[in-house]
């Protein structure tokens, strides 16, 4: 480096120690318009309580800011806190609504199976099916039930395969094989069908 170019070096030292000298001269000045300590010169004095004043409505902003910044932090918290246990409210609600189903199993498990008959299993299990469905019809859950013979709708039905069929019309549903549920209006699991396939017949006329 040049001895000209350490020569402006020298001159010119780094602006961040510029900055930070005249932040803590700026702060030093403020606390001293707060005390009174600052000397007037005579003719500056409205510039003074212009600037005491100023200085009096920023402290007192900051001070509404650190204010509504700690309540917004327990607003959070709070929130957290509600959102979990209402979440584990729920949770604990559907539990305890499915517990009736558990002593029905527990119940039925109990039974002596050397003397019960091939009807009472199939009936104990048609029970304990029964009380689980009460338990989603509660939470608003309903069966998507097709029957053979009605129109496929893929909204609610999902089809696995066609079939040749000479009593279904193409397009209609043949055999339910798994039900569908639905939560309110929204599908949470389409029922399983397989469809009419279209006739052989039909398809030699659509081919000419």
């Amino acid at each position: 480096m040049s001895k000209e170019a350490r020569r402006h070096e020298g001159e010119h030292p780094p602006q961040e120690g510029h900055e930070a000298l005249d932040t803590a001269a700026i702060e030093q000045i403020q606390e001293m318009a707060r005390s009174g300590e600052i000397e007037v010169p005579s003719g500056a004095e409205d510039i003074v309580a212009a600037l005491r004043a100023a200085l009096g409505e920023r402290d007192d902003l900051m001070a509404r800011f650190k204010t509504l910044a700690a309540d917004f932090q327990n607003y959070q918290r709070r929130a957290a806190i509600n959102e979990r246990e209402a979440r584990q409210g729920a949770t604990a609600g559907v539990v305890q609504s499915v517990l009736p189903v558990m002593d029905h199993f527990d119940l039925a498990l109990a039974q002596d199976l050397n003397r019960a008959t091939a009807e009472q299993i199939a009936g104990g299990v048609r029970l304990i099916r029964a009380e689980l469905m009460r338990v989603l019809e509660g939470y608003g859950v309903s069966l998507i039930e097709p029957k053979p013979g009605e129109s496929f709708n893929p909204g609610e039905q999902q089809a696995m395969m066609q079939q040749p069929s000479v009593e279904i019309e193409p397009g209609h549903v043949v055999m339910v094989l798994g039900v569908g549920y639905r939560l309110g209006e929204r599908v949470i699991r389409p029922a399983k069908v397989t469809v009419a396939a279209p006739s052989a017949e039909g398809e030699s006329n659509a081919d000419v």
